[in-house]
């Protein structure tokens, strides 16, 4: 099995800075969320944008994989909140193509697609925690 990891550091109130390989982002809350200074979006948008850009690249990948020229096609994603979690999660795909080519896409990329599949599954969440090292 192979990983993928991420490290993140509070940096003040609420504003955490994620390293991702080669990457770097801002995570934070809105200003209406005491601590919040909306330099960044929200851990949840997060969650959405990994889920909504994962299935739209495991779309393109399906497409290439048939031969097939995709048109320029969006995936919108809506997390409907149940507490301190998402209850669901609603992926749109909006494309101009065939119902039944895009439905065919569509289930290509459901079967390829991490982020959509690990979501579907539930993986085991474990926290543990380290001193730093001196």
């Amino acid at each position: 099995m192979s990983t993928r990891s991420v490290h993140a550091k509070l940096v003040d109130g609420y504003q955490v800075d994620v390293t991702a390989g080669a990457y770097s982002l801002r995570v934070d809350e809105p200003e209406t969320v005491a601590g919040g200074t909306g330099t960044g979006p929200q851990p949840t948008d997060y969650l959405l944008t990994a889920a909504a850009s994962c299935f739209a690249m495991a779309i393109a990948y399906s497409a290439r994989k048939r031969g097939l020229a995709l048109p320029p096609l969006e995936v919108n994603a809506t997390g409907t909140y149940d507490g301190p979690a998402f209850a669901e999660i609603a992926l749109e795909v909006v494309v101009d193509l065939p119902d039944a080519e895009i439905e065919r896409l569509i289930a290509a990329g459901e079967r390829v697609c991490y982020v959509t599949n690990t979501l579907r599954r539930g993986p085991s969440v474990t926290i543990h925690h380290s001193s730093p090292v001196a």
